[in-house]
């Protein structure tokens, strides 16, 4: 019984120690305007084996209707009935600093009733940017990585059908917006730190020998260029600085599956813990009350109501300054099950003895 205890505690507790190491800034911050841009479009993916949008869907007629109008081919579009077109839309990511020519992929999803795209063609279609003005195209066959088989009885379905992808199908028309002098850049911390934006500017500043960074806010730091060095051998050379990060103290509960996280660096003050197990069982035993023979009376059902409760008793253990894995061993010797460990973290952070923050999914 000791060992299932264990065990389960262990598979549901899942310990990181959080040691302070050395990371490059490439790995823990962006810098400025090194990163990648969304576009987005609406188009029409043709050549489906019947397996497009419905009549349901009008906004795909409409669609195909004003293409053909536009290469001069009037069509009503209440006269349209085709099931091998779907409306879709087409959304891609954008590599930092992408010139015009330069190609990219593109992903394409159903925004109909379409049963499947595979063995489609996407429709030269135009990519938009937050702006609202198009820098790119899309066109291309569609390459769908699930498949849906019907039958009269049956359906058989693996992954999703109606999403699919163009590898390179998409081509930059013209540059996307930037604007940089190069005669200072700022670094954005991926997580939002102001020991860590401290570590950074003073790595930096260490390793040329001159103040050239300094950190503007927690998220911040900005870094001047020197006159007369290659802006992109500067920058190749802070991405490779190692700094020492700074991590919150966290413990991270999820509800649904039962797992927890603790961080290495979680401590908690002296605390007494209990759990127990409290069980109420009702039961309903009702009785037949008949009058003696001959009377007035009438045969009644008498409700009887039996409520018994058990309590497991369990001992009250003390927990002092435990780190991870003393709050660990502590939790197994009172056979705590999943929900209990849950709950135990939740008493104990309510009481102010967990010094770390409760993240629960």
């Amino acid at each position: 019984m000791a060992c299932k205890n264990i065990c389960s505690i262990v598979s549901l507790l899942i310990l990181f120690v959080s040691i302070s190491f050395g990371a490059r800034i490439k790995d823990i911050a962006t810098i400025e305007g090194n990163r990648y841009n969304y576009l987005i479009g609406y188009g029409l993916v043709v050549g489906l084996k019947g397996t497009g949008d419905g009549k349901a869907t009008q906004f795909t007629v409409q669609s195909l209707a004003n293409m053909l109008r536009r290469m001069g081919i009037p069509v009503d579009p209440r006269r349209i009935t085709v099931k091998n077109v779907a409306a879709v839309m087409v959304t891609a990511k954008v590599p930092p600093y992408a010139k015009a020519g330069m190609r990219f992929d593109v992903e394409v999803s159903s925004i109909g009733d379409a049963k499947s795209l595979e063995g489609g063609t996407l429709l030269m279609t135009p990519l938009r940017g937050p702006d609202g003005q198009i820098y790119a195209i899309a066109q291309g066959q569609v390459i769908v990585g699930g498949y849906e088989a019907r039958g009269k009885g049956a359906t058989q379905v693996k992954n999703i059908p109606t999403v699919g992808r163009i590898p390179n199908g998409g081509i930059l028309e013209r540059d996307l917006p930037f604007s940089a002098d190069f005669r200072e850049v700022n670094i954005y911390l991926d997580e939002p730190d102001f020991t860590t934006a401290k570590n950074i500017q003073d790595a930096i500043n260490k390793f040329f020998g001159q103040s050239l960074a300094k950190a503007i806010d927690s998220a911040t730091v900005k870094v001047s260029i020197p006159e007369g060095i290659n802006p992109v051998d500067f920058l190749a050379q802070i991405e490779n600085i190692e700094v020492s990060t700074s991590t919150v103290a966290k413990v991270v509960i999820d509800g649904r599956s039962g797992i927890v996280l603790l961080g290495g660096n979680v401590s908690i003050d002296p605390v007494a813990v209990a759990v127990g197990s409290l069980i109420v069982k009702i039961t309903e035993r009702p009785q037949v009350s008949q009058p003696p023979p001959l009377s007035p009376g009438e045969t009644k059902e008498v409700p009887r109501t039996e409520i018994r409760v058990e309590e497991e008793e369990k001992k009250l253990v003390q927990i002092k300054g435990a780190t991870v894995s003393e709050l660990v061993d502590a939790l197994n010797k009172l056979g705590a099950t999943p929900r209990e460990i849950i709950q135990v973290l939740q008493a104990i952070k309510a009481a102010g003895a967990l010094k770390a923050k409760l993240e629960v999914l």
